[in-house]
């Protein structure tokens, strides 16, 4: 991996870390920063964040202990150097892509969200869409993001929805979703115009799920590297 493609990687970790514990802290969950990784601990299970390729031996530790609790449990390692299976845990990697500044086209009807109630219509959309488990329309997006620097909200319509995070000298896309009725009408790429707009002059970093993958190609997006998701 050459040095600018590193140098990415450990941009998309950070900004995904940074975007989890700006969702936790707003949602009123637990956020534990720990030497190497942080813990995100709410009602629906814990997330640990991987935040260094080697973060010594307390990660597994800490991972075995929630699981024992009986926590649900997700390791996101972006820089899949960890083995976990020795605690029973097992990986499904994910591409972690990357764009750099370039043009994008002017996203067709999409808005970003600046009211209470569309912020509510958006988490609807995204907890339907993705799917999110665990959350409804009125508490996956909690109204105090509004009022920060680092996210944004973009929605088309009815239709799609996305979470946006700047942080770390990059934008970062989540949620990328598009209500099933909706799909293959090119709801998906306009709402990824609007993001490369809204962050237009940085890189833009993200964690693509299979199915979404193409469109990211056509969007310019390299793969940067294959994170470990452990379960």
């Amino acid at each position: 991996m050459t040095g600018l493609l590193t140098v990415r990687l450990q941009q998309a970790c950070a900004n995904a870390t940074a975007m989890w514990a700006t969702l936790a802290r707003a949602r009123g969950h637990d956020v534990r920063e720990h030497d190497g990784f942080v813990v995100i601990d709410g009602p629906a299970g814990a997330r640990v964040m991987v935040t260094t390729p080697e973060p010594g031996d307390a990660l597994a530790e800490t991972a075995r202990g929630l699981r024992d609790a009986g926590r649900g449990l997700v390791v996101e390692d972006a820089f899949a150097t960890l083995d976990l299976t020795g605690i029973g845990l097992t990986a499904r990697q994910l591409p972690v892509m990357v764009r750099e500044p370039a043009p994008a086209p002017e996203p067709a009807g999409v808005t970003r969200v600046e009211s209470p109630a569309d912020l509510v219509r958006a988490g609807g959309i995204v907890v339907e869409g993705f799917p999110l488990e665990h959350y409804r329309a009125d508490d996956a997006f909690p109204a105090s993001l509004l009022e920060q620097d680092g996210p944004a909200i973009f929605t088309r319509g009815d239709a799609g929805a996305c979470l946006t995070m700047a942080h770390g000298g990059v934008g970062g896309a989540y949620w990328v979703a598009t209500l099933p009725e909706h799909r293959s009408k090119g709801v998906g790429r306009a709402l990824m115009h609007a993001v490369l707009r809204h962050f237009d002059g940085l890189p833009v970093t993200l964690t693509a799920a299979r199915p979404g993958k193409p469109l990211y190609d056509s969007l310019g997006f390299v793969t940067v590297g294959d994170a470990n998701w452990w379960r």
